[in-house]
């Protein structure tokens, strides 16, 4: 699932002459000694930050395990941390993904599901297209009977701007297959993670 950002080049010192025109907005002057470097690093920060834009998430998943002594019980991987950033207000987007899902005749890496998280988080994003996105590559790829995606995240569009609320993160969910259809493997997954009851409802 590759980025559908248009193919649009920009030179190295372009950007960098955008993040002087950005200090020179906020009052600050881009040729004072403190400032005189911070271009390049900014720039550098971006291509490592919007890696994902380079990468195809889904390759990740396409070196699959079939030696698995007919295992075909729920895999779940918790906690995965990760950095994005809001393509609302360009801020920062803190959280952890939990992914699980129900192989056919075949797993994957647990590396990879994270690289996955990676791939999608390393882009300007929206929380519930991110989740969406992940869960629907591991479904593309994997074909397993089920897939389910929850992230857990604190967005700083809203605790540093705006109404400045702390304390407050937001939780969306995927779920897809016998994750969506059926409600224990739901509850199953859900207890894995750490979320008891109804708790989150698949979208």
């Amino acid at each position: 699932m590759k980025s559908k950002t248009p193919n649009i080049t920009v030179s190295h010192e372009a950007a960098e002459e955008a993040v002087r025109t950005l200090l020179r907005w906020a009052g600050e002057d881009p040729a004072r000694e403190g400032l005189r470097e911070t271009p390049t690093r900014v720039v550098r920060a971006y291509r490592d930050w919007f890696s994902g834009y380079e990468s195809d998430p889904g390759e990740y998943l396409r070196r699959t395990f079939e030696e698995v002594e007919g295992y075909d019980e729920m895999v779940v991987l918790r906690d995965i941390s990760f950095e994005s950033f809001c393509e609302h207000h360009m801020a920062p987007i803190i959280g952890r993904a939990h992914v699980g899902y129900l192989p056919t005749d075949r797993v994957v890496g647990i590396s990879k599901l994270a690289r996955v998280v990676d791939g999608f988080a390393r882009r300007f994003q929206v929380q519930e297209k991110l989740t969406a996105q992940i869960a629907a590559s591991i479904h593309e790829v994997l074909k397993p009977r089920g897939v389910g995606v929850v992230i857990d995240a604190v967005h700083q569009c809203m605790t540093t701007r705006g109404v400045h609320k702390r304390g407050v993160s937001m939780v969306t969910s995927k779920m897809l297959g016998t994750f969506r259809t059926d409600a224990s493997t739901r509850a199953e997954f859900l207890r894995f993670i750490g979320i008891e009851g109804p708790g989150v409802v698949g979208r």
